[in-house]
């Protein structure tokens, strides 16, 4: 399995989510994924409250299948499960919100609506988009990656000098050069590079790890 079908999650958390009652191990997975289904979402077209929705619905399904889920490098993708039931849950707000529209469009208690007031609400229910024409596997890819690297910083963070984490992540992250890092920061372009070539190590190594998941 290629490194990016991998998933961001050591095989043993899968593992302890089978108990509904370990709360620490279903914090752990949330952090992981809130902020990647969020996003799919909202660059699927979706609404800050569907958007919000779409991420529940995702974690119910998730706490629904783990009791019987098994992790086999050879022939499961976490990723590709997840991407499947986000999929249907955007489709299912895309549905909601048609609903919507078409009974606004009829009125309250099947009172007709007047022209103009129509017209807007024709509109409303005009402005749906189709899900099938969503490269939703596109965005999911994308917002993959920055969830991975936002977890490994979020981790690194944790475990290296503040001043040098924020040199690297003014510089790396951010995209300032060495020189106006060092500007900002009021430190010289050499411990610039030296903060950037040891926290990039630890980053890598993270991603690494995250996406190579640990033996039981």
């Amino acid at each position: 399995m290629n490194n990016c079908d991998s998933i961001p999650t050591r095989q043993s958390l899968l593992v302890r989510l089978k108990d509904w009652g370990d709360q620490e191990s279903w914090r752990e997975f949330f952090e992981l994924y809130w902020r990647l289904l969020h996003a799919t979402a909202l660059k699927a077209g979706l609404t800050e409250v569907e958007a919000q929705e779409v991420v529940q619905e995702v974690m119910i399904a998730v706490a629904k299948k783990m009791p019987g889920f098994t992790y086999d490098p050879g022939k499961d993708s976490l990723k590709g499960w997840l991407l499947g039931v986000t999929r249907w849950k955007v489709a299912d707000q895309f549905r909601k919100r048609k609903r919507a529209g078409e009974a606004s469009q009829r009125g309250d208690a099947g009172q007709e609506l007047p022209r103009d007031q129509d017209s807007v609400r024709t509109a409303t229910v005009d402005r749906v988009p189709d899900p099938n024409s969503i490269d939703l596997e596109a965005i999911w890819d994308g917002e993959w990656r920055e969830n991975l690297l936002r977890a490994a910083l979020d981790r690194i963070k944790l475990q290296v000098n503040p001043a040098h984490y924020e040199m690297y992540h003014l510089h790396a992250v951010q995209g300032l050069s060495p020189r106006d890092t060092a500007i900002a920061l009021a430190v010289s372009a050499a411990a610039v590079h030296m903060a950037n070539y040891r926290v990039g190590r630890l980053v890598k190594a993270e991603i690494r790890r995250l996406t190579n998941p640990s033996p039981l």
